[in-house]
């Protein structure tokens, strides 16, 4: 009998995603306060990341727990119970603010104004060190 290779993730692009969030993040933090012209682009390049990162982030710990727990159990799981199941299997410490993260998400996708930009960005400026402790977690589990 064949012998089963089990499927490695390759997380190459959620590394990249959070480089890019990361960088993002550092010009906005450098020049929108010196360059309120380019708050704005700033802004939204930081948003446009989070978006990234956010988005391979959970469908990365969606694909560690189909390998790992099983497909049939994440199979059409909603968002907030997988994040739930993520920190039942130590993948994240903290599911409620996974869930402010896709809120803020959503929002991006919903309606875009001003005010929801601002939100969205204090959301995306928190979000890198839990995207950074995921990736950690996840290169220790793969």
């Amino acid at each position: 009998m064949a012998s089963i290779e089990k499927k490695k993730l390759d997380i190459t692009h959620l590394k990249n995603a959070i480089v890019a969030l990361q960088s993002c993040i550092n010009d906005y933090n450098e020049y929108a306060a010196k360059e309120n012209s380019l708050r704005e682009s700033l802004r939204s390049g930081v948003i446009q990341n989070f978006e990234i990162t956010y988005e391979l982030s959970w469908k990365f710990m969606k694909r560690w727990l189909a390998f790992n727990v099983g497909n049939s159990v994440v199979d059409g799981i909603p968002r907030f119970e997988l994040f739930k199941l993520s920190a039942e299997n130590d993948l994240i410490s903290n599911p409620e603010i996974w869930f402010d993260f896709h809120d803020a998400r959503n929002k991006t996708s919903h309606e875009y104004g001003e005010e929801v930009a601002e939100v969205v960005l204090e959301y995306a400026l928190k979000f890198l060190p839990y995207a950074k402790e995921f990736l950690e977690v996840l290169e220790k589990k793969i």
